[in-house]
């Protein structure tokens, strides 16, 4: 037998044991490198408008840029994945989050820096982490919810050791040498990448390593040649890659699922609103602690507390909310802990001493586990599974809107204000006015629904809203990988 026979056989391996276990800790690995990088950024706040003579409104782009890019590039990495498999998309990933850090401790200006780590080290982390999520699920099957709840582990060790080390390289050798030495952190995930070999499942044909088809549009334009002819009409043609172009946005962006089902659109304009403060604390924080008086080094380990508790709160979350009891009823916790998310800001404006601002971290922090452990999971509840990648494409790419402009537009109040304060309550007023809208819309569409039931009135067309448990288990494929399903740094 040929050598490339036997390296397939060698890949074939059995899903939940031997190898996947490697892939594992490949997954908890770039979780950390990638979700959790983002954590640390607060750190440099301070550092980086005095060097570019920055506002805050200018200095927060660069990580509202990283974090908007990291969410919405969801549809891109999906089609990588699909046409070049998930090992390249990971690598790809790692190589792009390496340069454009290292890019980075070059820069002159804060607007290279949007580029640089905004916008190439954001895609290279998107395309590693999600890309890494997808491989987990060819690993396993049998014990894929606690593949990804071990793997999520990584996101809390990012959140807790990002901070510290930042700091600690900061005080060492200067931000400009920091970003250099996170640019060879980063290129790991290019490590990781490569422990995620292809699998070959039972159809022997590579999953991971699919041949590249051919484009939707050109099998369409062969379709339609008559035989002898060279080349179709040109409006043909036209109306060709219009066909093509709107089932590619049928895939990936499902407006059709929006304008139908209304959970669906309901939970996609609130996470949209929610994230338009959720992320305000998470650059603000440090240089608010900093300038109220808290040391810079006390200031890192603030955000360390909140990674070190989700790495015990999350997993605990995850399984309190799988419980029948809580079947169908997950988006009033979900939106539970958006609510005690914003409440917890209101901490922060009444002392910002080091001693409340550690109970602002535990609080904020058991809230965020609550948020980040459900926030895909009612997705996957009001949203039918085979329809799933397509609403998930476009539920990131609104989230990511929003996460771009929230902080910069916060920044830019605190600099007409010069006053912190407002990061709290725009915070505050997002998250709060969040969490009603979604728990009361769903409230009254659940009493809707029940009384359509009870009249027996046909609700006319089998794409309404369902919220029920639904499973998660996928269906073989031999042809492509399955879709990006991905948990964020929330």
């Amino acid at each position: 037998m040929s050598q490339g026979g036997a390296a397939e056989r060698k890949a074939a391996k059995p899903q939940d044991g031997g190898w996947a276990w490697m892939v594992l800790l490949a997954a908890v690995l770039l979780q950390g490198l990638t979700l959790g990088f983002p954590s640390c950024i607060g750190v440099f706040f301070t550092d980086l408008q005095h060097e570019f003579q920055a506002s805050n409104s200018e200095t927060s782009w660069f990580p509202s840029i990283m974090v908007a890019v990291l969410h919405g590039g969801g549809p891109l990495c999906s089609i990588l994945v699909k046409r070049f498999g998930c090992r390249f998309a990971v690598m790809l990933g790692g190589l792009l989050s390496g340069v454009g850090m290292v890019s980075s401790s070059f820069c002159k200006s804060i607007s290279q820096l949007y580029l640089t780590a905004g916008l190439i080290t954001g895609l290279g982390s998107c395309f590693s982490f999600q890309a890494g999520v997808t491989a987990l699920g060819y690993y396993f099957v049998r014990w894929r919810t606690l593949a990804n709840a071990m793997a999520s582990t990584g996101v809390s060790l990012g959140f807790t050791l990002w901070p510290l080390l930042s700091q600690y390289l900061l005080d060492e050798m200067g931000w400009r040498n920091t970003f250099l030495i996170f640019g060879g952190i980063l290129l790991n995930c290019c490590v990781c990448g490569a422990i995620m070999r292809p699998v070959q499942l039972a159809s022997a044909s590579p999953l991971q390593s699919p041949k590249p088809a051919e484009e939707p549009g050109r099998r369409a334009e062969g379709a339609q040649l008559p035989s002898g002819a060279s080349s179709p009409h040109p409006e043909l043609q036209q109306q060709t890659r219009r066909t093509a172009c709107f089932q590619m946005l049928q895939k990936y962006l499902a407006f059709d699922i929006f304008c139908q089902n209304k959970g669906y659109q309901i939970y996609t304009i609130g996470v949209a609103w929610m994230m338009m403060g959720f992320a305000l604390p998470h650059v603000y924080f440090v240089p608010y602690a900093i300038q109220n008086g808290v040391e810079e080094r006390k200031a890192a380990l603030l955000i360390s507390v909140i990674g070190f508790i989700n790495i015990f709160i999350r997993p605990l979350t995850g399984l309190f909310s799988g419980h029948r009891v809580f079947t169908g009823r997950r988006i009033y916790l979900f939106s539970l802990a958006v609510l005690l998310c914003g409440l917890s800001n209101f901490i922060c404006v009444i002392s910002a001493e080091f001693s409340v601002l550690i109970i602002y971290c535990v609080i904020l922090s058991i809230a965020m586990s609550g948020t980040g452990a459900l926030l895909f999971q009612v997705l996957m509840d009001v949203v039918e599974m085979d329809r799933f990648s397509s609403a998930l494409g476009l539920f990131t790419i609104l989230e990511s809107i929003t996460l771009l402009i929230g902080p910069p537009l916060t920044g830019l109040l605190v600099d007409i204000t010069s006053d912190f304060h407002y990061v709290f309550y725009n915070s505050s007023f997002f998250l709060i006015s969040a969490a009603l809208f979604m728990g009361l819309s769903f409230c009254a569409l659940e009493k809707k629904n029940k009384l359509k039931e009870a009249s027996k009135v046909p609700l006319g067309n089998s794409s309404r809203y369902q919220y029920n448990e639904m499973t998660t288990e996928p269906q073989s494929e031999s042809r492509s990988p399955p879709a990006v399903v991905y948990i964020t740094s929330i």
